[in-house]
């Protein structure tokens, strides 16, 4: 007599574990407001956001490792997809290139980058982070051991820890010294990794338009970062509020907005003010609308384009993008390794700066081993346009905690009030955009200066009780 086999199916308690969270968010949303209408103040409110934050990053966590599985397991091919990132854009609704982006890092985290993985799954480094420590790895030296690629990816979960994605991109290059490699080789592995991105930032450019027979035209462009810093600069230092040619008088650096940045002269070789800041709509004077912003934009760029010097466009852009690099990298025999960094937060090969040097507005900032501007005035009564040039070698954005308002649009405030003998020093100088320089003059507000190791300052407010 046969005996009968009867196969049990395996319980699977995710599905269970994932009822069970989606009910715990039920109602979450109203709960959210009922706490809002009582009274929440910032700090409960603060806390209760950075929580969501590593909830979520949980949930992407989980997310990955069950794109990952799908991979392994090759559901793609159960349903006809052409892979596993064309079957997941179906399924999460989303675009092939963030699917694909998805493949890659599930792939990276469950393969490579244990730290990193289990970071993640405890909340504490975001997906974004994630990718940049995934790509960064990718591109360490193929020789490197298991042990140094290990040190490699702990300094950088350690730093993602501490700071946002776009700050660990910047910092992701130089974590290859945790490796214990001379400062030659770091140097090396520097400027390869930056050459193939700008190798690849250039295979990726293009420009495209149509005309809609309208009076307009539609562009549709993508360019590498390093000549996109050029307009964007030009763009923002002719629409950014509370810059249109007056000079504060407490002292407070302006740029004129009749004029190109920084004082250089207009494309064209004729004066400055031949460049005019575009007319802002009587409704933006004071708050313009993410409308009449784009607009403005818009404008500038129109005009820009208008005084291009047709007769020689091999000539300088009205622009001047500040270029920090180190004595050494200046000269092209001894300083032909590593990177140099824009004001702007890009980073660029050592021979992409020279290029740069060559050929646009660029602003040489040479650093000493301390890292302070050497040519550059540092004190007077008014900050001057030398104070902004050299603090622009350390700031990107404004200085006020959180603020993503780039460097271009702040204004110079004196940390010490010039109004109770504080000097115009370069060191007491603090970029603050026009709606945190506000905040420090508000009496509703107090506010607290910080300076780091590298003398850049955080400026972070409370409201007074």
């Amino acid at each position: 007599m046969a005996a009968l086999v009867v196969e049990v199916p395996r319980w699977d308690p995710l599905p269970v574990r994932l009822a069970s969270a989606g009910a715990a968010l039920d109602g979450l949303v109203e709960q959210i407001e009922h706490v809002q209408a009582a009274g929440a103040g910032v700090p409960q409110v603060a806390a209760r956001l950075r929580e969501v934050d590593r909830l979520i990053t949980r949930w992407q966590a989980v997310r990955l490792a069950l794109v990952r599985a799908a991979d392994t397991a090759d559901v793609a091919s159960g349903s006809g997809a052409s892979g596993t990132s064309a079957w997941l854009a179906g399924r999460s609704k989303t675009s092939g290139a963030a699917a694909a982006a998805d493949v890659a890092l599930a792939g990276d985290l469950a393969t490579s980058l244990p730290v990193t993985r289990q970071a993640m799954s405890a909340g504490d480094v975001p997906r974004e982070s994630a990718a940049v420590i995934a790509r960064t790895m990718r591109d360490l030296p193929a020789g490197l051991s298991a042990e140094r690629r290990a040190a490699v990816e702990q300094r950088l979960v350690a730093r993602a820890r501490e700071v946002s994605p776009a700050e660990l991109r910047r910092l992701a290059a130089r974590a290859v010294e945790a490796a214990r490699l001379s400062a030659r080789e770091v140097a090396a592995h520097e400027d390869r990794v930056q050459r193939s991105e700008e190798e690849r930032a250039r295979a990726r450019t293009r420009l495209s338009w149509r005309d809609n027979t309208d009076g307009t035209t539609d562009l549709w462009a993508t360019l590498p970062s390093a000549s996109a810093a050029v307009l964007v600069k030009a763009v923002q230092q002719m629409t950014a509020p509370r810059r249109a040619g007056r000079a504060e008088s407490d002292g407070h650096s302006t740029s004129t907005g009749q004029q190109a940045p920084t004082g250089q002269p207009a494309p064209t070789g004729q004066p400055a003010s031949t460049v005019k800041q575009p007319a802002r709509p009587a409704s933006a004077q004071e708050r313009p609308t993410a409308q009449e912003r784009a607009n403005e934009r818009g404008l500038a760029f129109a005009d820009l384009l208008e005084h291009l010097p047709t007769d020689r466009l091999h000539g300088k852009v009205a622009a001047t993008v500040v270029v920090t690099m180190s004595l050494a990298q200046l000269h092209e025999a001894t300083g032909n390794l590593g990177t140099a960094r824009l004001d702007t937060g890009h980073a660029v090969s050592a021979g992409q700066a020279r290029r740069l040097a060559c050929g646009a507005g660029v602003v040489p900032a040479v650093l000493g081993g301390a890292s302070l501007p050497l040519d550059l005035g540092r004190a007077g009564r008014f900050f001057t346009e030398a104070h902004r040039t050299a603090l622009a070698t350390v700031y990107d954005t404004c200085a006020a905690r959180d603020c993503d308002r780039p460097y271009a649009w702040t204004e110079l405030h004196h940390e010490d009030p010039w109004a109770t003998l504080g000097p115009t020093d370069l060191a007491k100088a603090v970029p603050l955009c026009g709606h945190h320089h506000r905040r420090v003059h508000d009496p509703t507000y107090q506010h607290a200066v910080t300076t780091d190791r590298t003398g850049r300052k955080q400026v972070t407010y409370t409201r007074r009780t």
